[in-house]
């Protein structure tokens, strides 16, 4: 079993360190907050610790799990690259495209490994709708929107098109078939802080004509996760509350008449998308093949993350 070093016992690395322990392949931890080093020494006896990074990166580890903050990964990853470590970082992969397709070039160039936390991707609903879209039995995927909304955490270093897109920019890519994006029109409204917005709504044309919509919001009163997909002959809903796929058999025939040929509902049973994706990068390392969520996955939805920013306009 290969072995891996998670760098950051925060509030998601804690998670990360859970799920290689259970799969029997964390070597260490690295943090540097003692109290938290302190905490992964008592959850977890006899595991190595490290409080300082260029430790890890001198060890005979072969990969590096990145739970760092997100300004950090770019420095971390390519530092653990050139010291000739296969890598996990967490999402965004890096704050700016140009670092996101350096990370990327670097991996391919030194058959390094590179993978991005892009959790949905391993989720076994949206693997199911990618596989099922991918068979052709639905026609051609002509729209996907999703929405990602709660009363949630409101950070001050970061907007939620930051915090929360970056999940659903990977499924909408996932799920039309990675195209090339051609422009990004955004709108978000900065209710609590200035210059921070906190609900956001971005529309995304590709260059074969396929659209998307998203909306992220941390200050809204219910919790609504969905990703809707439009294709030529049918609607497929997931609720991902519900962990449940709705695939509806109705449309637009050619004369503009409704079609409704009824509908029938997927479930999917309670599972942690996370070990599936721990477990993923754990076969990439030994068999060598390409992540599903590898470096360029990470560029494009980075590409993405920063068109919107960029393309953002406030009401």
């Amino acid at each position: 079993m290969s072995q891996v070093v998670v760098v950051g016992a925060g509030n998601w690395g804690k998670n990360l360190v859970r799920n290689f322990h259970t799969l029997g392949a964390l070597a260490g931890v690295a943090e540097t907050n003692p109290k938290l080093r302190t905490k992964v020494e008592a959850d977890y006896p006899g595991l190595v610790t490290y409080s300082d990074y260029q430790q890890v990166l001198e060890s005979d580890i072969s990969a590096i799990v990145l739970a760092t903050p997100a300004p950090t990964h770019y420095k971390f990853a390519i530092a653990a690259l050139e010291a000739g470590k296969d890598v996990f970082v967490e999402k965004p992969i890096t704050l700016k495209t140009a670092e996101a397709k350096a990370l990327a070039e670097y991996a391919d160039k030194h058959s390094r490994i590179l993978m991005v936390g892009h959790l949905l991707l391993y989720q076994p609903a949206i693997a199911w709708m990618r596989d099922y879209l991918t068979s052709g039995k639905a026609g051609k995927v002509l729209h996907v929107a999703t929405q990602r909304a709660k009363l949630g955490k409101v950070r001050r270093e970061e907007n939620v098109w930051w915090s929360f897109a970056p999940h659903d920019v990977s499924v909408v890519l996932d799920l039309l078939g990675n195209p090339p994006i051609e422009k990004a029109e955004a709108a978000g409204q900065a209710i609590l802080q200035p210059n921070i917005e906190d609900n956001i709504h971005v529309d995304l044309s590709f260059i074969d004509g396929q659209t998307a919509h998203l909306h992220c919001s941390w200050y809204w009163p219910l919790l609504q996760r969905s990703t809707t997909v439009i294709t030529e002959e049918q609607m497929l809903v997931y609720d991902e509350v519900a962990q449940q796929v709705t695939v509806h058999h109705k449309g637009v025939d050619e004369n503009l008449n409704n079609r409704d040929g009824g509908s029938q509902v997927m479930d999917f049973t309670a599972s942690e998308p996370l070990r599936i994706e721990c477990s993923h990068f754990l076969e990439c390392l030994q068999t060598r093949k390409k992540p599903h969520s590898d470096g360029w996955n990470g560029l494009a939805v980075v590409d993405i993350l920063e068109k919107a920013q960029e393309a953002m306009v406030y009401g």
